[in-house]
């Protein structure tokens, strides 16, 4: 019985240690190619989500902001098919944040969007919401609120995994 608690106890921890910013991790979206559905002002376009800068205030200029689009979307190239495990995804502290509700973070290889759902925003008293994604595989990150017409705004993404490589094959 001991054993199986401690399992069960060590196999939560792996759990809740998935679902953070791993720590000393890169950001791999970073490195990628960010856009957008649409640029509401000039001064908001995509690779804000993506720079260096967490101010979650949209005043600041360091947001992104699309139109009141239908099914507006944000999403990043990573160049690459990753294994994503970790999407940090922050928007507005500054009012705003129940636009968010219901939006879609998609992982995949499609560029339009079309990608398997990691998760959904489903509360927005904190602008910062973690997705676990399990090492979801894909190229393209994307965050959607699918099926009508809102403003999307995010102030910073974060995307962790690991690189998809080909295995060698041996032969015997």
């Amino acid at each position: 019985m001991k054993t199986l608690v401690a399992l069960l106890f060590l196999g939560s921890l792996g759990l809740a240690w998935c679902c953070s910013r791993p720590p000393g991790a890169t950001d791999i979206a970073r490195s990628g190619e960010a856009s957008e559905s649409s640029v509401f002002e000039f001064a908001a376009l995509a690779y804000k989500a993506i720079n260096d800068v967490v101010d979650t205030n949209w005043y600041h200029g360091f947001c992104f902001h699309t139109n009141a689009d239908l099914s507006p979307w944000w999403k990043v190239d990573l160049k690459q098919k990753y294994k994503v495990n970790v999407v940090v995804v922050t928007g507005r502290s500054d009012g705003a944040m129940q636009r968010l509700m219901g939006a879609e973070v998609r992982i995949g290889n499609s560029p339009d969007n079309n990608n398997p759902v990691c998760g959904k925003v489903t509360q927005v008293s904190d602008p910062t919401t973690i997705f676990c994604c399990n090492g979801m595989e894909g190229q393209y990150v994307s965050v959607v609120i699918p099926g009508h017409y809102e403003y999307l705004t995010l102030c910073h993404v974060e995307v962790y995994g690991d690189l998809v490589t080909e295995e060698s094959l041996d032969c015997w």
